[in-house]
């Protein structure tokens, strides 16, 4: 078991990936079309964890850069620790979110909304930051090829996009006017943002595949990641259509719930392709052996972003394909969630092996960090989300 000062000396940004892969099991359960009492009981029980957890995280991170400053400075430097910087604000937005639609359960509705607005606003300025400045530094200082391309190099552009979703949920408690017509216009400028971003990225990643095949197995989780902009997309697109009405009139408003459908399905036929094409190739990896690293967060909080697309899009249509794909996509996730859960706080809490610090480029994929220093092949081949 590892000494408690090397989680303090080793934290990583991608740590937050586990906030964003718990919380939203919390928030997909909200819209699910198959709805019981226990489930959103125990939907409300995780996003107490999930609260709890993010509180903890960021007050260790805040000691992690006080107290190893050099350490944390130089995440910004790595070619592949750097994109997880979009990581923080997601589990920041997701966070918000869940303590809207079910902390007001337990600490009341005005609590709540003041604490999602907060971290709403909190987390859209990170994520804004994320998307300006990790590409900068990969544009300007990060010694990449074509040939080191991977999941991770969304992280920093889909923040806005988790801006876009979350802050449709704020658009009832806006004041009506040019404010609430202003919050609606700017989730659809982050929509677009991001979505631009994503799809001049997810052909570098297509390509690298289809030329190089050199993917390490530690990094095939990372290719999960690219349902995350998908399927965030689709959810944006039907939230902010479904509470358009609210900030706009008319044939504006109608259109923009009518888009959520139109772009919705047909991005999700991409999904549900490159959806396979990734479970063969992360089947194939198993058989030949899948080392444990905090990559395997991937399969979370990317396959929850597509329910809850398939919630909006259930909920636009009422298309009962929609609706068992979206129960049988959350009963992946909660499958894919207790794996990879269980299997970190046994690498964390009971062997200690996440928080040591890496001796070289196996034992970095291991510990979900990667060595500064290395060199990009070797860093992107030993990717960690």
């Amino acid at each position: 078991m590892g000494k408690p000062s090397d989680f303090f000396a080793n934290l990583t940004p991608n740590w937050f990936a586990s906030i964003m892969g718990t919380g939203i099991v919390a928030t997909a359960a909200v819209t699910l079309p198959l709805q019981f009492p226990a489930l959103r009981s125990a939907a409300t029980v995780i996003w107490g964890v999930v609260f709890l957890l993010l509180i903890l995280l960021t007050v260790a991170t805040v000691v992690h850069w006080v107290r190893h400053r050099e350490t944390a400075r130089s995440h910004h430097n790595n070619p592949v620790m750097a994109h997880f910087y979009g990581a923080p604000p997601m589990a920041m937005l997701t966070v918000g979110a869940a303590t809207l639609l079910l902390g007001k359960d337990v600490i009341g509705e005005r609590l709540a909304l003041g604490i999602d607005a907060g971290l709403w606003a909190l987390g859209t300025i990170l994520g804004l930051a994320s998307a300006v400045a990790v590409p900068y530094l990969q544009f300007t200082r990060h010694n990449v090829t074509a040939a080191d391309a991977f999941g991770g190099w969304l992280m920093p552009v889909v923040p806005p996009m988790v801006s876009a979703s979350t802050g449709a949920l704020l658009l009832p408690y806006i004041p009506s006017g040019q404010l609430r017509l202003t919050m609606l216009m700017a989730c659809y400028a982050m929509f677009g943002l991001s979505l631009m971003a994503s799809l001049i990225i997810i052909p570098l990643i297509w390509y690298r595949l289809a030329v190089h095949k050199n993917l390490a197995p530690s990094a095939v989780p990372t290719l999960w990641i690219i349902l995350g902009p998908l399927g965030q997309s689709i959810t944006a697109a039907n939230l902010l259509g479904s509470n358009a009405h609210l900030a706009a009139s008319g044939a504006l408003a109608s259109g923009l719930e009518v888009f959520g459908v139109l772009y919705g399905v047909p991005v999700l036929g991409f999904a549900l392709m490159w959806a396979a094409l990734a479970a063969v190739i992360t089947v194939r990896t198993v058989r030949r052996g899948l080392p444990f690293s905090l990559t395997w967060w991937s399969f979370t909080f990317p396959l929850g972003t597509c329910v809850t697309g398939l919630n909006g899009l259930a909920a636009h249509t009422h298309l009962a394909v929609f609706e068992a794909m979206a129960v049988g996509g959350y009963t992946l996730l909660l499958g894919a969630w207790a794996v990879v859960a269980t299997r970190t706080f046994h690498g964390s809490v009971v062997k200690g092996v996440l928080f040591q610090a890496p001796m070289g480029p196996a034992p970095a994929v291991s510990a979900g960090a990667a060595p500064v220093g290395a060199s990009p092949s070797t860093v992107s081949r030993a990717a960690a989300a």
